[in-house]
């Protein structure tokens, strides 16, 4: 719609590709002409409506890398950008026991609407990052920054930090995952609370179809729900990361997918 924000934010736009930091679910915000999309307007400061704490983990992260970053600026409410477009949760019509009345009856017109408007332009322009490293001959890797509840239906979750990737690929994660453990004070999930093999997720789409090195980070949403938090663990990770990071052998970095 003319007038509207673009899909995405984009940080450090000049800087070298190397590394590249997506937040796919880094804002609670929805477009003019969706409302609340039927809800409580209370509601969209919770999880469901966005990744609480993970966009100023993402920016504190690419300042201190000095990398690029994209997030996605409207609310997983609206259109799940971490989903295949294919999906059938990619426009959720119930999240966490709450019905979305403004998407309960979306057709697929509609759903094809927001592809168009606020999903593909947040994956062109990963994919736009990912080019510019290739003309520079740059063999990118890319960490995509969310965050995950302290409980789910009753459950007390244990870990501060999950790492998810593929099993495929495991260059960064292992090395991450090794570094991470030997924190003693860390209860570290591996592929937990999520799995890190959702077909047609972010980085499926962008890392794993590619070939590049990725990880997928999860934080506790109640240790980065506030500013002081959020820069908090992002500086506790800005050293685990670049040591993980280390590891990777430059010169074998690009595979086959």
């Amino acid at each position: 719609m003319q007038g509207e924000p673009q899909a995405f934010e984009r940080v450090n736009a000049s800087a070298s590709p190397h590394l590249i930091f997506v937040c796919d679910h880094a804002a609670r915000a929805l477009p003019a002409g969706y409302g609340t999309l039927g809800l409580r307007e209370s509601l969209f400061d919770t999880h469901i409506a966005s990744d609480i704490g993970a966009a100023d983990v993402t920016r504190v992260l690419a300042a201190a890398f000095d990398a690029p970053a994209l997030l996605g600026v409207y609310s997983r409410l609206l259109i799940d950008l971490n989903r295949g477009f294919d999906d059938p949760t990619l426009v959720m019509k119930l999240s966490d026991g709450a019905i979305i009345p403004g998407n309960a009856k979306v057709d697929a017109a509609e759903i094809d609407n927001r592809i168009v408007r606020y999903y593909r332009p947040y994956h062109d322009a990963i994919e736009a990052e990912i080019e510019r490293a290739k003309s520079l001959d740059i063999t990118p890797t890319l960490i995509s920054v969310h965050s995950f509840t302290p409980e789910w239906r009753g459950r007390r979750r244990p870990w501060q930090i999950g790492v998810l990737w593929s099993r495929s690929d495991g260059r960064l994660a292992l090395p991450l995952l090794e570094a991470l453990n030997r924190e003693p004070d860390l209860i570290v999930g591996d592929n937990q609370p999520y799995t890190g093999e959702l077909e047609n997720d972010c980085m499926s789409q962008h890392a794993v179809a590619r070939g590049l090195p990725h990880v997928l980070l999860e934080i506790r949403q109640d240790l980065i729900a506030d500013r002081t938090g959020a820069v908090f663990w992002a500086e506790r990770l800005v050293p685990i990361l670049r040591n993980a990071l280390a590891q990777l052998d430059s010169r074998a970095r690009a595979r086959t997918p």
